[in-house]
């Protein structure tokens, strides 16, 4: 049996990837690269014949697991529920851990971006709230408190 040997990347679909990326340059990401895909690779992995998508990847300022925004170009995007709950089957959020939770969290709803709920404390050891970002994205935010 082959075994996994490292965590790469999480890829999102967006409609707006300009918008999609700004938020998350605001949280702190860097981008690493645009590029135009289409051909007979991404007709092969995505399993649509003909497709054409923009994708901007993205990386934290120390290295590590990075973040795909993708937005196909050709066919047109599918839209998902934009108002998603965490118990909706799919995935539901991206976690990323911040020094100051209600100063992201803060900064965030100053950009228009709301929480999904609050601002929840798990035995003293970490803060956490859910924002929905841009088309409904959910990312949460974490702080180490103990």
């Amino acid at each position: 049996m082959t075994r996994i040997r490292n965590f790469d990347h999480v890829g999102i679909t967006v409609a707006d990837l300009d918008a999609a990326t700004e938020f998350f340059v605001d949280l702190g990401l860097e981008v690493e690269g645009r590029t135009t895909i289409e051909g007979p690779f991404i007709d092969t992995v995505c399993g649509i014949p003909g497709s054409r998508s923009e994708v901007v990847m993205l990386r934290m300022p120390e290295g590590g697991t990075k973040l795909e925004l993708g937005s196909f170009v050709t066919p047109d995007n599918v839209p998902g529920p934009p108002d998603a709950m965490a118990n909706e089957v799919g995935i539901r959020n991206v976690c990323f851990e911040v020094d100051d939770l209600q100063q992201a969290v803060d900064h965030a709803a100053a950009r228009g971006y709301g929480l999904v709920g609050g601002i929840g404390e798990y035995e003293g050891i970490w803060k956490m709230a859910y924002v929905r970002g841009p088309e409904g994205v959910v990312v949460a935010l974490t702080e180490r408190i103990g």
